[in-house]
């Protein structure tokens, strides 16, 4: 992510079909259904779900591995997926935001004109919409995208403020004691 050297996004694994110029490890990493369906019965998801026929989910261990890293993590996924990593192990890093289209209409034209879909697969992802539109008040944060520049900048607003937050700050403890320590040097 340009803005954050420290945000990556989770590279999630599908058993769909790679879209023109999706690139196996970096957009999505390919699996067949049995690859898929081992991941999730070793308990190596985060979250998964079938969604459009297809399955989904996000590999637990290179979240695990970035958020020791001290590396944020960003998810694109759906209302269950979110609330599958909310009831986490790693629960207590979780935020999330839900990002609403500016009107019905909308949504549909940004579909239709991204060009990445075929118009069934476009006609089924409006039926779920709504679905997927109604679970937008279990999310800490919505923004609605009526202007991709201002939703960026309040994203990026909120992720700054949840890092200051104390329990994201896991050195606090350590810095508070060794000022605590140079007051009685000083203070006596």
């Amino acid at each position: 992510m340009g803005w954050d050297e420290t945000l990556r996004f989770s590279v999630s694994a599908t058993t769909r079909a790679p879209r023109a110029g999706e690139q196996d490890g970096v957009d999505y990493h390919f699996v067949d259904e049995p690859g898929f369906k081992h991941m999730v019965a070793e308990g190596e998801m985060l979250e998964h779900a079938h969604v459009f026929g297809n399955f989904y989910g996000s590999p637990v261990g290179p979240v695990r591995a970035a958020i020791e890293a001290g590396r944020d993590v960003l998810f694109d996924v759906d209302w269950q997926g979110a609330q599958q990593i909310a009831n986490s192990v790693l629960s207590e890093h979780v935020l999330s935001i839900f990002v609403l289209p500016p009107s019905i209409r909308e949504l549909r034209r940004r579909l239709e004109t991204r060009g990445q879909d075929a118009a069934e697969v476009i006609a089924k992802r409006m039926e779920k919409s709504w679905d997927e539109i109604s679970h937008w008040d279990s999310y800490h944060y919505v923004l609605v995208n009526d202007d991709l520049d201002v939703t960026f900048e309040r994203l990026t607003t909120i992720v700054s403020a949840e890092r200051l937050k104390r329990a994201q700050q896991p050195g606090l403890t350590g810095f508070v004691r060794r000022l605590q320590a140079e007051f009685e040097e000083i203070e006596g």
